[in-house]
Formats: C-alpha cells, sequence, structure tokens
C-alpha cells in the first residue's frame, strides 16, 4: 500500500514540471457572452407600393465613461492626433443602402466601419471611414484601429455637454416634415458630437 503511495507521489512530481515547461499558447481566446450593445436607424416607407425605399443604421458597443476622462490633460492624450473606434469589443457599424452627404462629404450606399479622428493640434474631429473588407482581410479588431486605414472622412461638429451621458449614445433624428435632413447626435460622458446628414431617396 505505501509503495503504491509512493509511486503515486513520484509520477505526480514528474508531471508537474511538464506542464510547467509546457508553451504558452499563441492564440487565445475571449467573448462569447452578449455584450451591451446599440442600434439606431433611419427607416424610409414608400407607401404608394407599400415598402420599403430605404434605411440607415448605425450599429456600437457602449462603453462606459470615465470621471479620468474629464481631465482635459488625460483626454487629449487619449485623442489628439489619433482614431478613436467610437464604441467597444466588435466595430462600430454604418449600413447605409442610400447615398449621403455627412457635413458635406458624399458618403456611396454601402457598409463600413466608422470611428472618430482628431488633429495633432485638437482642433479638428472627423468622422473617419474604413473599409471592413480591408480589416477582414487583415483580421485587425477594433481595439487596433490605429492599424487600420482611413479611407474618407467627413467633419462633425464637437461641444461640451451640459450633462454627463454615462454609456454612449448615437441618436438619429429628422424634422417630421423633412425627413432626408437627419442629425447624428453622439453623446458620452462630456462629450456631445454632431453632424448634419443629407439623405437621398432612390427612385
Amino acid at each position: 500500500m505505501k509503495m503504491r503511495y509512493l509511486l503515486l507521489l513520484v509520477m505526480v512530481a514528474l508531471a508537474l514540471p511538464g506542464r510547467a515547461q509546457q508553451p504558452k499558447r499563441e492564440i487565445v481566446a475571449e467573448g462569447g457572452k452578449p455584450d451591451d450593445r446599440a442600434s439606431t436607424r433611419v427607416l424610409y416607407w414608400d407607401t404608394k407600393r407599400d415598402g420599403s425605399a430605404g434605411q440607415l443604421a448605425i450599429d456600437y458597443g457602449r462603453p462606459v465613461w470615465k470621471k479620468d476622462y474629464e481631465d482635459p490633460a488625460k483626454f487629449d492624450a487619449m485623442t489628439k492626433g489619433k482614431v478613436w473606434r467610437m464604441g467597444s469589443n466588435f466595430w462600430t457599424l454604418l449600413d447605409t443602402s442610400l447615398p449621403l452627404k455627412i457635413s458635406g462629404k458624399a458618403v456611396p450606399a454601402g457598409y463600413y466601419f466608422v470611428a472618430l479622428r482628431r488633429s495633432a493640434d485638437g482642433a479638428q474631429w472627423s468622422l473617419a471611414f474604413i473599409d471592413p473588407a480591408k480589416v477582414r482581410a487583415t483580421r485587425l479588431d477594433g481595439f487596433e484601429i490605429q492599424k487600420a486605414k482611413v479611407e474618407f472622412e467627413a467633419p462633425v461638429k464637437v461641444a461640451k455637454a451640459s450633462t454627463i451621458t454615462e454609456k454612449l449614445t448615437i441618436t438619429l433624428s429628422y424634422p417630421e416634415d423633412t425627413p432626408t435632413k437627419v442629425a447624428m447626435k453622439v453623446a458620452w460622458g462630456n462629450l456631445l458630437v454632431t453632424a448634419p446628414i443629407e439623405v437621398t431617396l432612390v427612385k
């Protein structure tokens, strides 16, 4: 009985160093559980033929604002000369079946990853458009957005909000009488980003 016990201890002792020497896995995985995402869209309905006339939608993750971001020095260090993915986890997506003009910049119908870019001097902000096909080819994650090529940009206005929005919130609003004049608003913490969107309905 003692001999069996001793043999068992020896086997365990031999196995432990072997496990410790195993090489670190090259690829690990994370995620799989639902995260906090939201979607905002505008749908146009053709009442004469009772069918869709097109739509645009933005899908995004909702990061939580941190008090630290309200420190101007820290916020500048995070944003100046950089591209922010305007969301969390998976990429922020703009899917439009209609041609748009965002702040006067033509945006053809299509599917885009979108982000915010701030100039190095901090004075200019813009909506940055990234080609999903190129991202897919290189398997980049949204966390690596600084490595992604920005195809084109549309200027946006940035202001300090009067109230704090805890989680990133993107809205698309429009007047009832002119629904093709859409106002995009991105609210996060004390940050307020706005841009006008002109939608072209295709007959």
